[in-house]
């Protein structure tokens, strides 16, 4: 098999180090006098299952009396069989590290969402840490060259030094960097030679030794449970239910930086400017170096797009060199989405880098089998493509030795050409930076204006704050603006001027996304348009004399409420203008009795729409000052009344919720869980556990089940129980595990006697609510018989784009709130529900339209389709949302409808006098 192949060896000649940008190659410990290890050395060629796995830069370790290595505090060397490292362990040695030597230093970097200390190392020359905050001046100048001239740019050049930063850990599955990290950190410390001279004098080398330290002890805790033993990938069984408190993958695609942990990392970032960035990841055999394949983000500046090549075929070239096969650039990953955690690099005018290294999901050797009967070799990555000349093979032993080497070798090898250049990378940086400006000043638009008379400013407030989360630069205007006689923008409305640092990224996130090439594909969402996601108003303006507009430079924002009128004699009305805080004040109320208008009215001369909430006055004194500080903190626009309006209302009660998760699929409820959380709404979280013990009404009024499963059979039948009970509890000895929730056996689902459960609590009266491919379960099992959930036909690709929907009961309490019938929302892949001519006029509440943001092939499959049904079952109802109105921490302006949902649970028959038959395009 090609496993037995001999590797190529490739020697490359002085000319093409050259011309790639490194002055000779002077990585072999032959050129160190140093004592080395002798049993490091026996047991990583031990641990190494093929000779040419291994590489002359990491096949050696220098012995220091005074600097301990990693085995001196852990008692194993990094990539040792069997054995992984707790958080605090890492964190020990990193201090122990810093403590013996004086080329390292440990800097605070805030904390996780489980409240554990994040830090960061930095290594470099001695003199050069002693001198760390004069460097970090240095880069702050160079991110921010406003007001420097050429000559003094270049001045600052020639004293600074680029920091290049690691990640690991991010992912918690991703086991092997955080170990080889230390192992490197050593290295850099301790071994002398001129590899090493040079990049200790020339980089400032910075790591953050797990991105995600909650997911690590969680999953080293799973790992030693269920994990150790496992050496066929044949016999693989999935990880625990939970990295972090609430997300797995997705801590990379946070693009506005909602999890406490991502928002740490960015704040440092923002602090000491790293022009390069560089985040270790594991999947693909056996080193995936990404290279900024299509579709590529326009906006960035095109040096990026020379950078990453010109390091990842360095690194490709050198692995090859030493005869380890299998490194290779592209054909994995494109630069079209920003939102992954290591773009704030790119995003911020620095190099966005990250490898893909073969992993086992923990420390065990294991049999890998890449080509199999079920796949390609192009599936597999054993194919020999242009940009992957030396294969992986198709069979092979894969040990954490093995990973720890190609991920060493290859990050030695980016110190080598970044030490080898470091003028190069901090020109780069400035010039970046400059651009950036510079094209603000010359290109349209020129800015942005967020208008000050929304109806629902609290979007605003959101919005104008996760843009200066990033660093965006945003001023109010104090003044009437109007730019080429056209619109009129009233004084306190928000600027983005475009000559700034960060103009790019506000361009980024502000604009509407085109994918360039209909036949691209994308790793991630094609839009993120943030106004549409926010459901929120942001202009584009190309006249360049917005930049000259006076405007008060505006840090954190916050909402402040409004109250009209002084006399409660009968108590208030807080407007429902859509705001997603109107829900966190109806459960700040609980206890006092709450109204809902379901008709328009005016009091104080303040109009307050459908949905608005009447608060009868309270007897307690205390109760009206907590209506007042409620309404005043968050935001919202209230009146006083001395008379109850005369329209029609319903109680708004709370209902007794749960929302039920999966064991093996709790990323996108994590999301939902996070939102309720931040929005203060109380829930249940319950598992198949609960579902099977029936009699769900007895405990709950409305069950809601956010996106998750994959397909209707994945959310009912869930973890397969091949490989036996999977315990998720905290004992002594794993006390990670069991948090969030805690199973003696998380395998199986809930199965058809918990399908039944779900049926029995419907038609006794519950409301059960389903977000995205959750929705194809009550179709599929029958809860909805009459609905068909079907999926897209073949060549349909809709990776996440923003469209237009039509709301077709707009006076339904769901879309209280809403101004316009038309609203962005994000397609979920959810399903295609087809429902019955005879129902739809009553059923139907709102259709798919058309492409507003990103990427979609095949719209005309969507147009016209059902996007959320509600329908009548027994003495309760079944609502289903084919969207996902609760997605990460974006679409905000679609949360108001599922909070609505929630609010008005028992009320979804209210009057709805405008609504009238469904008109819209017809389904066969």
């Amino acid at each position: 098999m090609t496993s037995l192949n001999a590797p190529h060896q490739v020697v490359l000649t002085a000319g093409l180090l050259i011309a790639i940008g490194v002055a000779g190659d002077v990585a072999t410990h032959a050129q160190t006098a140093q004592q080395m290890d002798e049993e490091f050395a026996r047991e990583v060629s031990d641990w190494t299952t093929r000779p040419e796995f291994l590489s002359p830069l990491v096949d050696h370790l220098p012995l220091v009396d005074t600097v301990p290595s990693p085995k001196n505090l852990l008692g194993y060397h990094a990539g040792a069989p069997r054995k992984l490292t707790y958080y605090a362990e890492l964190l020990n040695y990193y201090r122990a590290l810093a403590s013996a030597s004086p080329r390292v230093t440990i800097m605070p970097a805030g904390r996780t969402d489980e409240n554990r200390e994040m830090v960061v190392v930095a290594i470099a020359a001695e003199d050069t840490i002693r001198d760390l905050e004069r460097y970090r001046g240095y880069l702050a100048q160079l991110a921010d060259p406003r007001g420097m001239s050429e000559a003094e740019a270049e001045n600052v050049i020639a004293r600074a030094k680029p920091i290049y930063h690691f990640m690991a850990g991010l992912h918690s599955g991703e086991t092997g960097p955080p170990e080889m990290l230390m192992e490197l950190a050593y290295r850099l410390a301790a071994e002398e030679g001129p590899l090493f001279d040079q990049i200790r004098s020339n980089v400032i080398v910075t790591m953050t030794p797990t991105a995600e330290p909650d997911g690590r002890d969680r999953y080293v805790d799973w790992y030693y449970r269920h994990l150790i033993d496992i050496t066929d990938d044949r016999d693989r069984i999935g990880g625990p239910p939970y990295w972090g408190k609430y997300i797995f993958h997705d801590n990379n695609r946070d693009i506005n930086y909602s999890q406490l942990s991502m928002r740490s990392l960015l704040s440092w970032y923002l602090d000491w400017h790293p022009p390069i960035v560089h985040d270790l990841h594991e999947s693909v055999p056996f080193l995936y170096t990404f290279s900024g394949q299509a579709p590529q983000n326009p906006n960035l500046d095109p040096i990026v797009y020379g950078e990453l090549p010109w390091f990842a075929n360095f690194e490709m070239a050198q692995l090859t060199k030493y005869g380890m096969p299998g490194a290779w650039t592209h054909g994995f990953v494109d630069m079209w989405s920003p939102g992954y955690l290591g773009f704030m690099a790119s995003n911020h005018n620095g190099l966005v880098r990250f490898y893909e290294t073969f992993g086992n999901g923990g420390a065990t050797t294991m049999i890998r089998h890449l080509k199999t009967e079920d796949n390609t070799a192009q599936q597999a990555r054993t194919s020999r493509e242009w940009y992957r000349p030396s294969p992986p093979y198709e069979e092979v032993e894969w040990s954490m030795r093995n990973n720890t080497n190609y991920s060493q070798t290859a990050a030695l090898s980016a110190l080598q050409l970044t030490a080898s250049n470091p003028t190069v990378i901090l020109e780069n940086f400035y010039r970046k930076s400059r651009n950036a400006i510079v094209e603000g000043l010359e290109e349209t638009p020129h800015g942005w204006v967020i208008p000050a008379d929304q109806r629902d400013m609290t979007r605003v407030t959101r919005m104008v704050n996760l843009l200066l989360l990033q660093g965006i630069e945003v001023g109010r205007a104090d003044a009437e603006l109007m730019f080429d006689q056209d619109t009129a923008y009233p004084a306190g409305s928000y600027v983005i001027k475009r000559d700034q640092p960060y103009g790019r990224l506000a361009k980024i996130m502000l604009e509407t996304q085109e994918l360039p090439d209909d036949n691209l594909r994308t790793y991630d969402d094609t839009g993120w348009t943030l106004g549409l996601m926010q459901h929120a108003d942001v202009h584009a303006v190309d006249d360049r004399s917005v930049l000259d507009v006076q405007v008060e430079t505006v840090g954190a924002v916050r909402d402040i409420g409004r109250l009209a009128g002084n006399d409660s004699s009968f108590g208030y009305t807080v407007a429902h203008y859509g705001s997603t805080n109107l829900v966190t004040l109806r459960y700040r109320l609980q206890g006092l009795d709450v109204e809902a208008a379901e008709v328009a009215f005016e009091a104080n001369d303040v109009e307050f729409p459908a949905g608005s909430l009447i608060i009868p006055r309270p007897d307690q004194p205390n109760d009206v000052e907590r209506i007042e500080l409620a309404v005043e903190s968050l935001g919202l626009t209230a009146a006083t009344l001395t008379e109850r309006p005369d329209v029609p209302t319903h109680d708004l009660d709370v209902p007794r919720l749960a929302m039920f998760s999966t064991w093996g699929n709790t990323q996108e409820v994590g999301w939902v869980r996070h939102a309720f959380d931040q929005f203060e709404i109380p829930f249940d979280l319950i598992y198949k556990e609960r579902v099977k013990e029936g009699d769900l009404m007895s405990d709950y009024d409305l069950i809601l089940v956010p996106n998750q499963g994959r397909t209707a059979k994945g959310l009912v039948f869930d973890v397969n129980p091949r490989g036996g009970p999977l315990a998720y509890t905290k004992t002594e000895r794993y006390q990670f595990l069991g948090d969030y929730g805690s199973s003696d056996d998380i395998t199986g689902g809930f199965g058809i006697e918990g399908v039944l459960a779900f049926q029995r609590f419907v038609e006794a009266g519950g409301m059960l609510v389903t977000l995205g491919v959750a929705s194809y379960f009550p179709p599929e099992f029958g809860l909805t018989r009459e609905i068909d959930a079907r999926r897209p036909n073949a060549g349909f690709y809709a990776p996440g784009p923003i469209v237009e929907a039509k709301i077709v009961k707009t006076a339904h309490p769901m879309f209280y709130g809403y101004e316009s019938p038309e609203i962005p929302v994000r397609y979920a892949n959810g399903p295609l529900l087809q429902v019955p001519r005879r129902y739809r006029d009553n059923w139907v509440l709102m259709r798919y339209g058309a492409t507003m943001s990103g990427h979609q092939r095949g719209a005309s499959q969507t147009a016209g389709k059902p996007a959320i049904v509600d329908i009548p079952r027994g003495s309760g109802r079944v609502v289903l949302f084919a969207t996902n109105p609760c997605y990460r921490w974006q679409n905000h302006g679609e949360f108001t409808m599922l909070f609505n949902t929630i609010m008005h649970y028992n009320d979804f028959d209210a009057t709805t006098p405008e609504d009238g038959p469904d008109t819209a395009s017809r389904q066969p």
